[in-house]
């Protein structure tokens, strides 16, 4: 990728980002363990998907919402930290809407709402492959030491 080889303030916003996700899936073990994939990243903004696996359903044979719940969160932190700063989840709040079948394909579209200083809003909508929404998923970050490409000349 040539984004590897250029100094990350020479990047365009959507080549940072894109550079910033590719450094943080080759040590995100969790989200590649559950079939997670990155479908887009911009600066601000992240698509994942993952499909529902039979282990994954709770005694309601739905899937279990803490399976939702971290696809959202995954979407948040590519959002979160698309630039070149390391951020994590400073407080998730996550409302459940309608329920989810093993075998069934869901998409966690995460965009910036607000973003200042080392603090970040992101609403996450989780959909299922009718379209419908199955849950909306709010996150505030908090930038912390450190980026994911080097800065050093």
């Amino acid at each position: 990728m040539a984004a590897e080889r250029q100094h990350p303030s020479t990047l365009s916003p959507d080549a940072l980002a894109e550079a910033c996700a590719q450094s943080m899936w080759e040590n995100d073990n969790a989200s590649r363990h559950l079939g997670m994939e990155i479908e887009a990243v911009s600066a601000g903004s992240a698509t994942l998907s993952m499909t529902v696996r039979d282990h994954m359903t709770n005694g309601h044979d739905i899937c279990h919402g803490g399976y939702i719940f971290t696809l959202a969160d995954s979407a948040f932190a590519f959002a979160c930290n698309s630039y070149n700063q390391n951020a994590v989840a400073q407080h998730c709040a996550v409302s459940f809407l309608l329920p989810v079948h093993s075998g069934e394909k869901l998409t966690a579209v995460a965009r910036e709402i607000h973003r200042a200083g080392r603090s970040g809003i992101y609403d996450i909508r989780v959909t299922r492959g009718d379209g419908e929404t199955v849950a909306e998923f709010r996150g505030q970050s908090r930038t912390v030491k450190g980026t994911h490409l080097p800065v050093e000349d």
